[in-house]
């Protein structure tokens, strides 16, 4: 059967109409089933507890269970390559965070390109670190710690959580800008690094703030500065890093992103839910007790965030001259 131009027309509508339909009650119906999130880090940390505010509003809003799954190790790339590469149908999601974007450079073998084989979903918060000291290093303000470090090059010691964490990376950032010397010293996880600077074993660590905020307004660690662009509602009289160094920034951030080729439709859904999650009083609150700012925003803003993070981190890693363990 010949079929004439006209009934080729409409059938090639009728396709059109009918996958967009599909698409529509794909979207609406989503989630049928439990939704996993994937996080790279052990559970009780900024990460997991961000991913477990997120997963409880999300569980809330679409009736459906969104359930964090923690696996750790490789400094997240194990997570990372378990969420990108299961099916893209919504059903696994992975928390990103700012090691990510270290990674992407820091890692010269990974089984995966993350910003090729990822579709970005929303970004949830930015969390400052603090540059903190034992207080045995006599110096009050960045400026001082400057002074002293290039008085003592190779002397002080720079603790960390692990090679290529976001963590280290801000002190390589800050030992670029400042031209200063310090020992990297890392350790598996922060909760070890801030029991040596705590006993001054080491002596300078760029610490998410949400962790050693408590050893700071105690006296156990002394605050010299935030890294991140703004000062902090937590310590507002802490000046930032950038007020001496110009153009200094470093903050942690978490997103959600998902396998490559997930529909749109979910991926939409699943934006305007978070959104709308960083606008509820109560999540508010309990996000800023994590000393955090909302990054709400497009799955394209995110895209944007991710990209840039990678470009600028790469840069640092280079100088740095750090390898992987």
């Amino acid at each position: 059967m010949i079929l004439s131009r006209r009934q080729v027309l409409e059938l090639a509508t009728g396709a059109v109409a009918f996958a967009a339909i599909s698409r529509s009650a794909r979207a609406q119906t989503y989630p049928t089933r439990p939704v996993r999130i994937i996080v790279g880090f052990p559970a009780g940390g900024p990460s997991d507890i961000t991913a477990r505010l997120i997963a409880q509003w999300l569980s809330e809003r679409l009736g459906q269970d969104f359930v964090v799954e923690n696996r750790p190790g490789a400094a997240s790339n194990i997570a990372s390559e378990a969420a990108l590469r299961a099916p893209p149908d919504g059903y696994t999601l992975l928390l990103v965070t700012s090691t990510n974007a270290v990674n992407a450079t820091f890692y010269e073998h990974l089984s995966f390109n993350f910003m090729s084989d990822i579709t970005p979903v929303a970004g949830i918060i930015r969390v400052p670190f603090v540059m903190e000291i034992n207080p045995s290093i006599p110096a009050k303000t960045v400026p001082e710690f400057i002074a002293y470090a290039k008085a003592n090059p190779g002397k002080i010691n720079m603790a960390s959580g692990g090679i290529g964490t976001s963590v280290h990376i801000a002190g390589e950032l800050f030992k670029m800008m400042a031209g200063v010397s310090l020992v990297h010293v890392p350790y598996r996880g922060s909760a070890p690094a801030l029991t040596d600077m705590i006993s001054g074993q080491v002596h300078v660590m760029f610490d998410i703030l949400t962790s050693s905020i408590q050893h700071i307004r105690s006296g156990a660690l002394r605050a010299l500065a935030v890294t991140s662009a703004t000062r902090s509602e937590v310590l507002p009289d802490l000046p930032t890093v950038g007020e001496f160094l110009s153009g200094y920034e470093a903050t942690a951030w978490y997103g959600i992103a998902a396998p490559k080729n997930t529909p749109r439709e979910i991926v939409d859904k699943l934006n305007n839910e978070i959104n709308a999650g960083l606008a509820d009083p109560k999540i508010m609150t309990r996000f800023a007790d994590l000393a955090s700012t909302a990054i709400p925003g497009s799955p394209t803003d995110f895209e944007r965030l991710v990209g840039e993070e990678i470009e600028k981190w790469g840069k640092v890693v280079k100088f740095s001259g750090a390898k992987p363990e």
